[in-house]
Formats: structure tokens, C-alpha cells, sequence
């Protein structure tokens, strides 16, 4: 059988130093803040173990000959990137798409950079292998990694070595025969309370001189030294399912890691002191294009679930025969459909690399620069079409054990198509995905999870076809010339 929900419970019982409010947690799988997020993960995994599943969420893994989800396998046609997504979409649907940082995330970034491994081998080959064990060993045991690829922020004006502490980026202290020692922070460690194992690396830029933080490894979150700095935990602070029922389950939470003088064996090294492999590992790989492209698989699941709520939402209120709120939920399911085609697009227009099939790479960053815009506005324009009623709602569940209160209640929340206990109900759902703390985050985490907008936006300038958009203009120019266009003149000066 696959990995099941029980098998990953199981392994986040590994001592790992979580901290929240002040203390360390000892058990994530049992926490109030943590629980249900973990318990979400664990269905993930309980999915692809049901037998009318297995088929469709699972392949052969060519080395164990176990079967593991399909977010490991290297599709070398378009048919089998195809059946990939495919999988991952399913995998999505179980948590309507608000889990950002799934287990296909890290594992689609670890396929690219597979797909890609001769980027690793021109640095250093020992360490190329290391890379191809290591992604071996994840696949085959189906680990769920989270990856810390950030810097903290501190004075963005300095460089790493410059801040008043040269540790505060995570960098090499020392080395020995048995691996290196690492000291310093890196973030944002999104689902790294639920998650296995962490990959350490650097997608910003580094400059010369900072070649002791130009590494790339890869631990248990479990490993000594290791601490994870959490956020604060939607999950602990729902009221209840029924006031917070996104909130509840999906947290998937973000926290800065803290690497306390970590040991890492040589074995988990991929990059050592190298700022041109640091930096190839995601540009020069298809890393970046095979991550970027999950999200955007996971994307159309969610822009999908909101176009249900925003239609729910007019349906409750007794407007969906309006024309101007068909207008509008005609130009969000022209946004939604975008997502969607845009997939389509890049996985049809995709290119052989490496023996792989990969997605067209600038339509990938197409898709990226236009949902960071699109998302927010999205949600603001069904945060319209919700009005008052999305925030004029009992203070919780606990309204209606109150007779007087539970009256009240039927008199004043009524909808066409539901009862008072209904309309409350779907409410609460459309307001903890357009507009609570929960929501918030999220349109946050959609207009920078992949960078600041300049970052996505440069990607596409990198990236389009420029040649064949100016080499049309310049067969244009070429096909007339400005004597034709002189008029001739007669024998007295005149126009023939």
C-alpha cells in the first residue's frame, strides 16, 4: 500500500522543536493549533491509499517498486504530464485548494531539479549524486518536504555579511570530515509543522563574497538543532468549525527556521559555498518552471471553489437574476476559466528537456504575473457582491443554543433559498474565504508566493518570445520602402 494518513501522523512524532506562544510544542499532531492541518495532510495521504484511487493518485516507484503518488513521477510525454495533473488536481480538490504548500509543491520543485541534474554535476558531481539519492529516497518513502528558500528580511539595504549579525542568514560555521555545521535563519517555512523534512537553499541572488551562504542541503525537521519559529495559528483561534470552517482544517502555517549550530552530513549536501550553483539549481534547472506550475494547478482548483461562493453568494441573496450581477460573475468565470486554459496551455505547448516533458516556460510566467493580480481582485469583487451580509452575521455557533436568540435569528438571516440556519452556515464559509484573518493570509501568500510582481514580471520579460515579436514588426517594414510611396512627378512639376 502507499503511504497512508496513519504512516504520516506517525512520523511528525519526532521530537521537533516547534515554538508557539512562547513554549515548545510537544506533539503538533495533537495540538489545538495544529491538529486539524496536520489531520489534513494525513487525508491527503489516506486518498491515494483508497482502493478506487490507488490507479489514478499512484505509480510504481522504479526503484523500491512501491507505489507513491504521482507528484514523483517525471512525465516524458505530454499524455503522462497530463495524467500527472491530473492527480494533483484530485489531490487538491480534498482540501478545495487552501493548502499552498501541499506535498506535491516541494516534490514538483525536486523533479525539476532531477530533470535538470546536469546543472548539479557541471559544479560538482559527488554532490549531483548526493541530489539523485536524496530525491530516490523522498520518492520512495513519499516524504512530504517543506523547503526554507528565503532570507529574512532584517535591512534589505545590506548585504547577508552586513547585517548586524553575519549568522542571521543561515551560513557555514565550521566543517569536518563528517559534514558541515550551520548557523542562521531562513524563511518562510510554509507547512513545515506538518512536513518531514526541510530543503535549505537560496533562490535570491547572492553576491561575491557571500559564498558561505550559498548552500543548498536538506534535514529532518526532526534534527537536532533545528527550530521552527511558528506564526500565529489560525486553527487555535477559530471559534468553531461552523464560525471558521477553512480555518479549522487548511492552516497549513508559515514559520522562520532557525538552524542552532545544525549539523549536515555530507551526504545531505547538494551545494557547498558554489553562488553560480545556488543560483542554477532553481533558474538553470526546471525547478522554478515545475514548481511554479504545480501552484498553478492548485490555483484553478481554489479560483474555482470561489466562483462556487461567489454564486452561492447571489443565490442567497436573491439576486442572481440581476444583469449587472451576471456581468460580474460572467467576468469572474472568464478569470477562472484563464487559470484553468492557461495549464492547458503551457502543458501542450511544453518542450522536451532532459528526457522530460516540461511546461512552455513563459506561459508558466504568464500564468504567474496575471493570477498575482487577478487574485486580489477576485476576492474583493465577491467581497462586493456579499455586501454587508458577509460580516452581519451571529457573533458564533453558540447564538443558536439561545432560544431567544436562536428566534432572532430565523427572523432576520432569511434567504430564498435556504433556511436562517443555512444562510448563517454558507456565510461563515464565504467570509472565512474572502475576508478573515484565515482569508487574508491567503491573498497575501497568492501575490508573493513566487516573488514580488517586479520579480514575476522580469521572469516574463526574460522569457517571451521577443525575436518573433519583432521579427513580424520587421517583416512588415521590409516589405515596403519609401520611394513607393513618393508620388511621381509630371514634366511641369506636378503629380503624374
Amino acid at each position: 500500500m502507499p503511504k497512508s494518513g496513519a504512516d504520516h501522523l506517525n512520523a511528525l512524532r519526532d521530537g521537533r522543536e516547534v515554538f508557539l506562544n512562547g513554549e515548545i510544542v510537544k506533539d503538533v499532531t495533537t495540538h489545538p493549533a495544529f491538529r486539524n492541518a496536520c489531520r489534513s495532510a494525513a487525508d491527503l495521504y489516506d486518498f491515494q491509499c483508497r482502493p478506487e484511487n490507488i490507479e489514478m493518485m499512484t505509480f510504481k516507484s522504479p526503484t523500491s517498486g512501491e507505489r507513491v503518488n504521482k507528484c514523483w513521477l517525471i512525465p516524458k510525454s505530454h499524455a503522462e504530464m497530463v495524467d500527472r495533473r491530473k492527480a494533483l488536481v484530485d489531490w487538491s480538490r480534498t482540501n478545495f485548494g487552501w493548502l499552498g504548500r501541499s506535498p506535491d509543491h516541494i516534490a514538483s520543485s525536486l523533479v525539476g531539479q532531477l530533470i535538470g541534474i546536469e546543472v548539479f554535476e557541471r559544479h560538482d558531481k559527488k554532490r549531483a549524486q548526493n541530489f539523485r539519492d536524496y530525491f530516490a529516497y523522498c520518492r520512495d518513502k513519499d516524504i512530504f518536504l517543506t523547503y526554507v528558500i528565503i532570507n529574512p528580511q532584517a535591512d534589505r539595504s545590506k548585504t547577508n555579511a552586513d547585517q548586524q549579525d553575519e549568522y542571521l542568514t543561515c551560513a557555514v560555521v565550521d566543517e569536518d570530515s563528517h559534514g558541515i555545521t550551520v548557523r542562521g535563519a531562513k524563511m518562510l517555512g510554509t507547512s513545515s509543522i506538518m512536513a518531514n523534512e526541510v530543503l535549505v537553499a537560496n533562490i535570491q541572488p547572492l553576491a561575491k563574497g557571500e559564498e558561505k551562504y550559498a548552500l543548498s542541503f536538506a534535514l529532518p525537521m526532526g534534527h537536532k538543532g533545528i527550530k521552527i519559529m511558528s506564526r500565529k495559528s489560525f486553527e487555535e483561534h477559530a471559534v468553531s468549525e461552523f464560525d471558521n470552517p477553512l480555518a479549522t482544517h487548511y492552516d497549513e502555517n508559515d514559520a522562520l527556521v532557525y538552524f542552532d549550530d545544525v549539523k549536515v552530513p555530507w551526504e545531505r549536501v547538494f551545494i557547498y559555498k558554489d553562488i553560480e550553483a545556488a543560483r542554477g539549481q532553481f533558474q538553470d534547472t526546471a525547478a522554478h518552471l515545475m514548481q511554479n506550475y504545480q501552484c498553478q494547478i492548485r490555483l484553478l482548483v481554489k479560483m474555482q471553489f470561489l466562483m462556487g461562493v461567489a454564486r452561492k453568494i447571489a443565490e442567497t441573496n436573491g439576486i442572481i437574476a440581476f444583469p449587472p450581477v451576471r456581468d460580474t460573475l460572467g467576468k469572474l468565470a472568464a478569470q477562472a476559466a484563464m487559470v484553468e486554459a492557461m495549464v492547458h496551455g503551457m502543458e501542450a505547448a511544453g518542450t522536451m528537456h532532459g528526457g522530460a516533458w516540461v511546461p512552455h516556460k513563459h506561459m508558466m510566467y504568464a500564468a504567474q504575473v496575471l493570477t498575482q493580480e487577478i487574485y486580489p481582485q477576485f476576492v474583493t469583487t465577491i467581497r462586493e457582491l456579499g455586501g454587508g451580509g458577509l460580516i452581519m452575521l451571529p457573533s458564533s455557533a453558540a447564538d443558536f443554543g439561545n432560544v431567544e436568540l436562536a428566534q432572532l435569528i430565523g427572523k432576520t438571516q432569511q434567504s430564498p433559498t435556504t433556511d436562517s440556519e443555512g444562510r448563517v452556515k454558507f456565510m461563515k464559509l464565504a467570509w472565512d474565504s474572502l475576508g478573515s484573518e484565515f482569508a487574508s493570509r491567503h491573498v497575501q501568500y497568492e501575490m508573493f508566493y513566487a516573488g514580488a510582481q517586479f520579480v514575476t514580471r522580469a521572469h516574463s520579460f526574460r522569457t517571451y518570445d521577443w525575436g518573433n515579436a519583432t521579427g513580424l514588426v520587421n517583416e512588415c517594414l521590409g516589405s515596403y520602402d519609401l520611394k513607393d510611396s513618393i508620388p511621381r512627378a509630371g514634366k511641369k512639376g506636378k503629380a503624374a
